[in-house]
Parts: C-alpha cells; structure tokens; sequence
C-alpha cells in the first residue's frame, strides 16, 4: 500500500506568530490526516542556532520514524557551511538541507546562498528551498541541484514550468499549487515525477491539501510518484524513515 510521505515538516517556535509545535504535535497532526512520515526540520535551525536546532531535528526524526533535513542560516553562511558538512557526514540520517531566505531576510544574490547550494549538491544532499520560486529558483539554477521548492504558488506555476524544463533537478511541493488544475499541468508538461507531496501540517490547512489530492485526475501512478515515490527517489532508492 503507498504511504502518504510529507516533505515540508517543521518543528519548534514561529517568531512571527509565537505559535509552537513539537515533534508530539506535529506527528499527531499528520496522524489525523493520514500522512504516514516525512523530512522534518527545525525552526530553531533556522532562526536561532543551526547545530543545536539540526540535533533536535535528528531527535525527533528518529523518535517518530521520519527523515531529517538540517536547517541553515544564511545570515552566518560559514556557519550554514559547517552544517551541510555535518549533514553530508551524518550516515544518511539527515538527507536535505532547507534553506529559508525569506525567513532570514538574506537576499537571493549573497554568496552564502550560491556556495550552501553548492555544497549540498557536491555531497548529495537534496536542498528544500522557502520562498518565491521566481526569485530563489534562478538563484539555484546551473548548479545540477536537486531542490524542492516548498512555497511554489500556483500564480507562478509557468515560471516553475519553464524553470523546470531547462533544470531537471527541480520539483515542486504541492502545498500551495491548490488552483483546480495545477497539479495536472505540472504533470503533463514536466511529469509527476516533478510534483513532491507536502502540507506544512500544523502550520498550515493541509487538510485542504490532503483533499486535493483526493480530487486529483492524476492517474494511479502519478499519485503513487506524488504521495510518496518522488520522495524516496530523492532520499535515496528504497529510502526508509
């Protein structure tokens, strides 16, 4: 039976809105919506300080079965540096790096950005890219990088589109592709091997996501690739949480 795997979990505290959730919160979130697992990252990697918050991402990863991606903070790029090396170096318990520009108000055009890209590819590791697709996804383009880009907005699908059709390695979550056929057109232009399950459960109504897959016209092996192959696939052939 495919299982329902969601790339775009988080953990720890929203400084905008002080809202909190941790690993207990979040897997019953995703409990009641049925998604079985999934590539989990820290808040506090992101925002506050990027070891400690990549140790309690591995924490958590490993008391609920779900997979690990390390958070970095461009706002120190020889710091993020660091942590892409103690991911690559991690025996496969952490396989993506997340990068979240927007977040840390650093601009697509700071040399951090380039260089994490750059190293995370060199060592395997798939990167999860937050923000607008237009702007972050030319800023990882000619690097051969493998990237799913969490926040891809059906308003911006084309420019996915003609992004992904010259970068084989780009993939959008479906969390905000929600329009009635954005899913599909993402499918018959660049394949559903393009289209990565993920909700932001707890943060996010990922009920709604949930539903759309449900109302798909993706046929049965799209939705097979969508829901939880494309993930494996990027992980690592036969990955398991």
């Amino acid at each position: 039976m495919t299982a329902l795997l969601d790339a775009d979990l988080l953990v720890g505290r929203d400084i905008v809105t002080g809202a909190r959730l941790s690993g207990d919160d979040v897997a019953v979130a995703v409990a009641g919506l049925g998604i079985g697992g999934g590539l989990v990252t820290s808040l506090r990697a992101l925002l506050f300080d990027a070891p400690s918050g990549n140790d309690e991402a591995r924490a958590v990863a490993a008391a609920h079965g779900w997979w690990a991606a390390a958070g970095v903070d461009l706002r120190d790029p020889l710091t993020a540096l660091a942590e892409v090396s103690r991911a690559a170096s991690s025996d496969g318990t952490v396989r993506a790096v997340r990068l979240a520009l927007d977040r840390q108000a650093v601009p697509v055009t700071a040399p951090g950005v380039r260089a994490v890209a750059r190293e995370a590819t060199a060592a395997g590791l798939v990167l999860l890219a937050e923000g607008d697709v237009r702007v972050v996804g030319p800023a990882l383009a000619g690097l051969d990088a493998t990237v799913v880009f969490l926040d891809a907005h059906f308003y911006h699908l084309g420019d996915f589109v003609l992004l992904a059709r010259d970068e084989p390695g780009f993939h959008a979550s479906t969390r905000l592709l929600g329009d009635v056929d954005g899913w599909e057109l993402v499918a018959s232009d660049v394949g559903a091997e393009r289209l990565v399950f993920g909700s932001r459960p707890g943060w996010f109504e990922a009920a709604a996501v949930v539903d759309r897959l449900a109302a798909s016209d993706l046929t049965a092996s799209q939705r097979a690739l969508v829901v939880e192959g494309n993930l494996r696939r990027l992980l690592g052939a036969g990955a398991t949480a």
